[in-house]
């Protein structure tokens, strides 16, 4: 009696369902320009199309399932709302961008959605003054190598995209898109957090960044700021919390960087006039702070903390080290005084390479620093160089006393 029960109860929830799935386009057919659809709650078929300005509200107790084929809701006018709805089911080819939404207007609202069970989350595709914010966006399981970006904004100036919880993405791609604002959003468990392309002149603030393979990487992308963002756990072996290639002119400021494989990486400005600038972050528990690669110089920090990592700098390439300026960084292996108190040493801290020479020349020698082997090198070379110790940098006022 109980197996017929169910079975039943299986039977009448299946009927339920395919008669919830209603359709959903002649809804926008029929709407007019302006209008605002509240749609009852129920499941609606996809994929659907907009394309005309109208406001599409769900309360959160609409779904939209695109039944596995193509993207679920695609966007093709301005002033365009979203809110309240779940997106689910796309289709899962990567050349046709198959997602939750594929949107191409200005001043579209995308907001409070869910978004999951789909391949990419949301394509912006020549956007302007466009608002993503409030949304829950999740691709499929399996290898981040083989899902869909979570966001993907490509030709696409002045939008914001904020407080967003995305997580079992790919990556979150800006292509060929300057200015815009990426706000107090969560990425976690992905592979690039955040992965900008000739994307100049953009914000990216208040964000955390957790268990991704790399937090931030940006390639020829000018003028960025990058601020008060929290990026932990980048632990791949090519992992950085920040990776700059080609990029000049960067301010990174106010971030607490820990335990990533690389806090920062950086190679110098591509223009010699241009900085990239480091100021006030807490580099933690990483195992190189800050890693500078290529031609040597073009660096500002200054009132950084670095605190409990393996290799607090390291720097591979030729030229002076003294073309960076250090100034007013806590070190937490400074070995100097404060006699007068003013909350700097009274000598310069200087990072000299030893033995770290042996993995610098060497990199595969990596998995054996800390070894009791290489600690008795460096600490010979330290006793008796040699040969001449390389300097790697020199903090001409490093700061004492309490860190961040």
């Amino acid at each position: 009696m109980t197996f017929l029960y169910r079975l039943a109860a299986l039977l009448l929830g299946l009927l339920s369902t395919a008669h919830a799935a209603q359709p959903l386009q002649p809804w926008l057919d029929t709407a007019l320009p302006g209008a605002r659809i509240r749609l009852p709650p129920g499941v609606y078929q996809g994929p659907v199309s907009i394309s005309k300005p109208i406001t599409l509200e769900g309360d959160g107790k609409v779904v939209i399932d695109g039944g596995g084929r193509g993207t679920v809701l695609t966007v093709k006018a301005d002033r365009v709302t979203l809110r309240g709805l779940t997106l689910r089911g796309s289709g899962d080819s990567h050349d046709k961008i198959d997602g939750g939404i594929m949107a191409e207007g200005r001043d579209l609202l995308i907001e409070n959605n869910v978004i999951e069970d789909v391949l990419f989350g949301i394509s912006l595709h020549s956007t302007t003054d466009s608002i993503i914010r409030h949304n829950r966006i999740r691709s499929r399981a399996g290898d981040s190598a083989e899902r869909g970006d979570g966001l993907r904004i490509w030709y696409s100036t002045f939008n914001r995209i904020e407080n967003n919880d995305i997580a079992q993405i790919r990556d979150i791609t800006i292509s060929n898109s300057p200015h815009n604002r990426i706000v107090g959003n969560t990425v976690r468990d992905s592979r690039r957090a955040l992965n900008f392309l000739f994307s100049h002149r953009t914000l990216i603030e208040g964000n955390h960044f957790e268990k991704n393979s790399t937090g931030i990487i940006a390639l020829n992308s000018e003028g960025l700021i990058i601020r008060r963002n929290r990026i932990m756990h980048a632990m791949d072996a090519s992992g950085a919390g920040i990776a700059l290639k080609e990029t000049s002119s960067a301010l990174i400021e106010g971030n607490e960087i820990v335990h990533c494989a690389h806090g920062i990486m950086a190679d110098s400005p591509m223009n010699p006039t241009n900085r990239i600038v480091f100021t006030d972050n807490l580099i933690a528990h990483n195992v190189t702070g800050i890693y500078f690669y290529g031609a040597k110089g073009g660096h500002i920090a200054i009132g950084n903390t670095f605190r409990g990592n393996l290799w607090p700098v390291s720097i591979i390439g030729d030229g002076d080290p003294l073309n960076d300026f250090w100034w007013g960084n806590y070190w937490d292996d400074y070995q100097g005084f404060d006699r007068n108190h003013d909350g700097l040493g009274d000598t310069p801290h200087e990072l000299y390479a030893y033995a770290d020479r042996i993995w610098l020349d060497t990199p595969a020698t990596k998995f054996f620093r800390n070894s009791p082997v290489l600690e008795l090198l460096d600490f010979l070379e330290r006793l008796a160089p040699f040969s001449s110790p390389g300097l790697i940098l020199r903090d001409s006022a490093p700061r004492v006393g309490k860190s961040r």
